[in-house]
């Protein structure tokens, strides 16, 4: 995983570049559309198959994946797809995309904040806990929720490499330790 990561890396800062030169003020949002679209293909199995395909050329494959796009891509998600493939980095595409994520996020000092909870959320609860955790957090966030019932009560907040962890299961597993220290 990290030696994907590491290959990832230039082709996502290349294509940060070139989304911030583009003078539309939703290229950047467009191109993390497009660049996340085109990782979902490329996770599919059968495609990594047909890639595998000698007689294919990368032209080919570049123009079937682009067709599964809901609308035009952007010149340089065409470039950046056409590099990939010519240098057999297809499996590298779905980092490459949430690199570029990253690098997003960083320029727009927003953050992923991951809220683990006991019992689903709706959207009302979650518009609450945005504003106290933006705060303790110190930038805008956006919200992805899962549920894992083994936390019992409360919340599990990552953002990044912080986490916040308010649950019962944490508090029972501080006391356990507590009492057996």
């Amino acid at each position: 995983m990290a030696e994907l990561a590491t290959v990832a890396r230039p082709y996502a800062e290349a294509m940060f570049q070139a989304a911030q030169g583009a003078a539309a003020t939703g290229s950047l949002d467009q191109v993390a559309q497009q660049l996340d679209a085109l990782a979902a293909v490329a996770r599919d199995p059968a495609l990594r198959q047909l890639a595998g395909d000698p007689q294919l050329g990368a032209d080919k494959l570049g123009e079937l994946m682009l067709s599964t796009l809901p609308q035009p891509a952007a010149a340089a998600v065409r470039n950046l797809l056409q590099v990939v493939l010519e240098n057999h980095r297809l499996a590298a595409l779905p980092a490459i995309a949430e690199q570029f994520h990253r690098l997003k996020d960083d320029a727009q000092q927003r953050a992923e904040v991951l809220v683990t909870s006991a019992f689903p959320m709706d959207q009302r609860q979650i518009d609450e806990l945005l504003p106290a955790l933006e705060r303790r957090f110190g930038r805008k966030l956006y919200a992805r929720i899962d549920v894992d019932p083994g936390l019992i009560g409360g919340v599990c907040v990552t953002v990044g490499d912080e986490v916040l962890d308010t649950s019962v299961r944490a508090r029972l597993d501080s006391m356990r330790s507590a009492l057996t220290a």
